[in-house]
C-alpha cells in the first residue's frame, strides 16, 4: 500500500441520494439527497444533524453497507462496490459477542480475513493494551461495564488497522462521566499521533462532541437529509472547551441547527440572518409534529421563565439539562410551532402565551395548549373535524395512520400517530381506547355533535 500524504482524499460520496419504499407500494422516502462529501488524510470530521438527516444512513453507504439510490462513492479514488475494506465502524450498541472473550471478540474481524492465528492473537493484545483493557483478555462481555464493553469496539475496530475509522454515536449509550472519559482517551490518541486510522468520520448529536473531537463539522439538514455547510474547527488541538472561540463555534451551530433553513456558511463571527417561517404543507398530515411530551414543553418553559425572565442561549440552556440536539431541538421546535416561544440567532424567547402557560393552573395551561393547537396545528384540527363528522364521534386509528402513511414511512407515520394523541388528549379534544385503537370525542362534544343535523 503506498503512504498516504495529508489532505488526500481517502472516501468520497459524490451525490448521493438514497430512497427507501413506503409501505403497501405508495411510492417511496427519500433520506438522502445529492450529498457530496470527502474525507481527506489526516482529519476528523463530524456528521452532526438532527433525527431524520441521514446521518446514519450516510456512514452506511459510504461504508458499502448499503448502496445509494444515486450517486457514487469512491475509496481511494476507486467506485466503491460492496463492502469497503478501507474503514472499520464503531456502532452505538456495542455488539459484543456473549459467548467470546474479550480477545477473542477483538479477533473476530482479522478472523474473517483470513489472519494467521498468531498474528491475530499479537495485534488483538496491542489494541485491547491501546484501550485500556490489559488483564480483561479472559473476561466475558457480561463481565464488562458499558464504557468497557465499548472500549471493546474500539479495539476490535482499531486492530483492523483501517484508513479511515467510522464511529456512529459512539457514546450516546454511556452514562455522562463514562462518556467524558472515553471521548477524552480518543482524543489523546488522536492528538499522540498513536491512533490507529489516518482518518476519522464521526456521526452525533452532541455539538459540543463535534466541536472537542473534530477538524471540521459538516451540518446536515433533515427530510431528507442534504449537507447545508460546514464549519471549520480553527483552534489549536486539543480543543480547550474554556478558549471563548469554543464558545462561540458552539453557539454557531447552535444557531445554526435552530435555524434549519439557513445557509451555513462557517463564518462564526458574522450573524445568521433571521429564519422566514416555513411554507404551510399542502396537506394537514404531511405536517411534521416534534416527537415531545407536553410535559416537557412545559418544563422547558418553566425553566426559561424561572432562570432568565423569558429569555436564553439555547447553548447555556442545553448546557445546563445536559441535552444533546436531538432532546433539547424538538423540544424548542414545539415551543415555536405552538407560539409558545420564538426562536432565532440561537436565542429562545417566550411569547406572552407561553409565559402564561409556564406560570398558570393546570386547567388553565391546558385550555391554553388546546387554544394553541387549534391556531397552529392543522394535522389535529383536520382530525378534530373528522371525528365531528362522524354521528357517532368516532374513528378507527388507521384511519388517521394510512393518512399519515402517505407523507412518512411507517415507523415514522406511527410515532406521529403517537405524538398527534398525546398533544389531542392533553387538550382533551379527543380521547383514545387503546384497546379498541379508535379515537374518539369527548362525551360532551359526542353529545352535542349528535344533536346536530346530519
Amino acid at each position: 500500500m503506498k503512504p498516504m500524504l495529508a489532505n488526500e482524499s481517502l472516501i468520497a460520496a459524490q451525490h448521493v441520494s438514497k430512497s427507501f419504499p413506503l409501505p403497501e407500494g405508495k411510492g417511496e422516502h427519500l433520506v438522502l439527497r445529492e450529498v457530496s462529501l470527502t474525507v481527506r488524510s489526516g482529519e476528523v470530521v463530524s456528521l452532526l444533524g438532527r433525527s431524520g438527516s441521514g446521518k446514519s444512513t450516510l456512514l452506511r453507504i459510504m461504508a458499502g453497507l448499503i448502496p445509494p439510490s444515486q450517486g457514487q462513492v469512491f475509496s481511494n479514488g476507486k467506485p466503491l462496490r460492496g463492502a469497503n475494506h478501507d474503514v472499520a465502524m464503531v456502532f452505538q450498541s456495542f455488539a459484543l459477542l456473549p459467548w467470546l472473550t474479550v480477545q477473542e471478540n477483538v479477533e473476530l474481524g482479522l478472523d474473517a480475513r483470513g489472519v494467521h492465528r498468531e498474528e491475530r492473537r499479537q495485534r488483538a493484545l496491542k489494541a485491547i493494551d491501546l484501550v485500556g483493557l490489559d488483564g480483561f483478555e479472559s473476561a466475558y462481555p457480561k463481565e464488562l461495564s458499558g464504557g468497557m464493553k465499548q472500549r471493546v469496539g474500539f479495539a476490535r475496530a482499531f486492530v483492523l488497522q483501517p484508513q479511515v475509522l467510522f464511529m456512529d454515536e459512539p457514546f450516546s449509550a454511556l452514562d455522562v462521566l463514562t462518556a467524558e472519559n472515553l471521548r477524552g482517551e480518543i482524543d489523546d490518541l488522536w492528538n499522540a499521533g498513536t491512533f490507529p486510522s489516518q482518518s476519522i468520520l464521526i456521526v452525533t448529536h452532541n455539538i459540543e462532541e463535534a466541536v472537542f473531537l473534530a477538524d471540521r463539522v459538516i451540518i446536515l439538514g433533515s427530510n431528507p437529509g442534504r449537507i447545508r455547510g460546514e464549519v471549520v474547527i480553527d483552534l489549536p488541538r486539543s480543543h480547550d472547551r474554556a478558549h471563548p472561540h469554543f464558545k462561540e463555534l458552539v453557539d454557531y451551530i447552535y444557531t445554526a441547527m435552530t435555524n434549519p433553513e439557513l445557509k451555513v456558511t462557517g463564518a462564526v463571527s458574522a450573524k445568521l440572518p433571521v429564519s422566514t417561517p416555513p411554507v404551510a404543507p399542502v396537506s394537514p398530515y404531511a405536517q411534521h409534529l416534534p416527537h415531545v411530551r407536553v410535559g416537557g414543553i412545559s418544563g422547558l418553559l418553566e425553566l426559561i421563565v424561572e432562570s432568565t425572565q423569558g429569555e436564553a442561549d439555547v447553548y447555556q440552556v442545553a448546557d445546563r439539562l445536559r441535552l444533546t440536539v436531538d432532546d433539547l431541538l424538538p423540544l424548542l421546535e414545539a415551543a415555536d410551532l405552538l407560539n409558545f416561544a420564538e426562536v432565532t440567532q440561537g436565542d429562545i424567547k417566550l411569547t406572552a402565551s407561553g409565559r402564561d402557560f409556564a406560570t398558570t393552573t393546570i386547567l388553565r395551561s391546558k385550555d391554553l395548549f388546546r387554544q394553541q393547537i387549534l391556531e397552529h396545528v392543522p394535522m389535529l384540527v383536520s382530525m378534530v373535524q373528522t371525528l365531528r363528522e362522524k354521528r357517532n364521534g368516532s374513528m378507527r386509528a388507521d384511519f388517521f395512520l394510512d393518512l399519515l402513511d402517505e407523507h412518512f414511512p411507517h415507523e415514522e407515520a406511527e410515532r406521529q400517530f403517537a405524538t398527534a394523541v398525546d398533544w389531542g388528549r392533553y387538550a382533551e379534544l379527543f380521547e383514545y381506547d387503546a384497546s379498541e385503537d379508535r379515537i374518539y370525542l369527548p362525551e360532551s362534544v359526542t353529545a352535542v355533535s349528535s344533536e346536530e343535523p346530519s
